[in-house]
């Protein structure tokens, strides 16, 4: 059994009874985190990207805890230098398997860069599969056709921003759930401050009304199990 956690904006604390996996940890300054860095526990720490939202915290983190980093090669070389011990630098379309399971990394269209204005290499999102359950993290991509190469037969779940002008919104949110067809689907990247608020019971209408998958909206702190 797998249990999702949402710790606000895009990040996401995955358990699977014996592995912790942490997803683009931001949580000291997030407004939305319903907790910080420090009560934290991770395995893995995986990173779509370098934008400050969401891998504010991954150093710290990992340094506290032992984790071992993975998000692309220039994301991995940046984080040893800041004193991660543990990386494992990936590359668009590659994949790892790892003792939770299997991880791919899939093209996201978007910027990336380091917070201290390193490039950040090319930005992704990750195709898991773990414990026979297949999860797709899209990370901060605008909408894109070939979303529907990424669906294995069944897509157990599908992780998409929907707070527009950073990422893909609502409406591109949809049809990115038709082209994944994923069982069900879970909204991120939105409500952490005002440029990006929407309204999530709305879009869950939306998806119902237009997709065969299910949503699901936890609040910060909610969890899903799978």
């Amino acid at each position: 059994m797998l249990e999702l956690t949402w710790l606000g904006h895009s990040c996401f604390s995955i358990a699977t009874g014996k592995h912790s996996i942490l997803v683009d940890p931001f949580l000291d300054d997030s407004p939305a985190a319903p907790c910080k860095s420090g009560d934290v526990n991770a395995d893995f720490i995986l990173i779509t990207h370098g934008h400050f939202d969401h891998i504010a915290d991954a150093a710290k983190i990992a340094k506290r805890t032992g984790a071992t980093t993975v998000s692309n090669f220039e994301i991995s070389q940046w984080l040893a230098r800041q004193g991660v011990k543990e990386t494992v630098g990936m590359n668009l379309g590659g994949g790892v398997t790892f003792p939770f399971g299997r991880v791919k990394m899939t093209i996201a269209h978007h910027s990336s860069t380091l917070p201290d204005g390193t490039p950040g290499g090319n930005p992704g999102g990750f195709l898991m599969t773990l414990d026979d359950e297949d999860i797709y993290i899209a990370g901060d991509t605008a909408l894109f056709s070939d979303m529907q190469l990424y669906a294995p037969a069944v897509l157990d779940l599908a992780i998409l921003p929907i707070g527009d002008l950073f990422t893909m919104g609502p409406e591109d949110s949809i049809d990115a759930i038709k082209l994944l067809k994923p069982n069900r689907v879970v909204p991120c990247h939105y409500n952490t401050w005002p440029p990006i608020a929407q309204d999530v019971k709305a879009w869950a209408e939306s998806v119902r009304s237009q997709t065969k998958a299910i949503p699901e909206t936890p609040r910060p702190g909610g969890k899903i199990t799978l």
